[in-house]
């Protein structure tokens, strides 16, 4: 199950903290206004925490230098 959410640039990294703290996200893909894919991050269920830390940092580079885009999250069905 896949949701996408259009946002502005700096609002990009709140939203992404906010999805992740929701829980049951497998996959979060960031696209540019063109919808071009920029970063895809697979999670793992479990090291959410020590391995979205890093790629926080990536994703507050992007982030600053778009103006708008979007995010699509991949959550996992079986824990909905």
């Amino acid at each position: 199950m896949t949701e996408e959410f259009r946002v502005n640039g700096d609002e990009i990294l709140t939203k992404i903290k906010e999805l992740v703290r929701e829980g049951n996200i497998r996959r979060i893909i960031i696209k540019n206004e063109e919808g071009k894919p920029l970063i895809d991050i697979p999670l793992t269920v479990g090291v959410v925490g020590t391995i979205i830390a890093p790629q926080l940092a990536a994703i507050g580079a992007i982030a600053s230098l778009l103006t708008h885009g979007t995010i699509v999250i991949e959550r996992d069905e079986r824990s909905l």
